[in-house]
């Protein structure tokens, strides 16, 4: 995996108050067909040489949340997990890659880690740390860590 450059957002459709924002993925200035959810790309990361894994913010202050979207460019979108919730408020930094995962930080002091599986595993309900939503699958290419655990929000959840 390795941070590229060459990917970039241009906006279809901006955000109201009941949906999300919504922009296409553009590939070295090129239209690519693919439309995401989210306004700012914070990051994107070459997984091989067909699948890409972005970090997509919508910049509502205040209510921050980071999407990460598994994107191949023949599929569209494949996976799509987001991080944050109601009156939480983070910031994506500090991403470093290596070549089997990406690290970053975001909301507090928590550090996220991020595997792309080559091929789909089994998911495991709640499998994931707290402040991670995805849809409801039974299986997954994105595996998703946090050290140390994000603490629980003020007033319970």
């Amino acid at each position: 995996m390795e941070e590229i450059t060459t990917l970039s957002l241009s906006e279809v459709n901006q955000a109201t108050d009941t949906t999300q924002a919504r922009s296409e993925v553009l590939l070295e200035d090129n239209s690519t067909g693919i439309i995401i959810p989210g306004q700012v790309l914070e990051a994107a990361i070459k997984v091989d040489a067909r699948r890409y894994l972005l970090f997509v913010t919508d910049d509502v202050i205040f209510e921050e949340m980071l999407t990460i979207l598994l994107l191949d460019l023949s599929q569209g979108v494949v996976e799509e997990l987001t991080i944050g919730g109601a009156y939480t408020s983070g910031r994506f930094e500090d991403l470093k890659v290596s070549p089997r995962s990406a690290s970053f930080r975001f909301i507090g002091d928590t550090t996220w880690t991020v595997k792309v599986s080559p091929s789909p595993t089994l998911k495991l309900p709640f499998s994931d740390p707290r402040g991670v939503s995805r849809p409801t699958i039974l299986r997954k290419y994105i595996d998703i860590s946090a050290t140390p655990a994000p603490a629980r929000a003020e007033g319970g959840c």
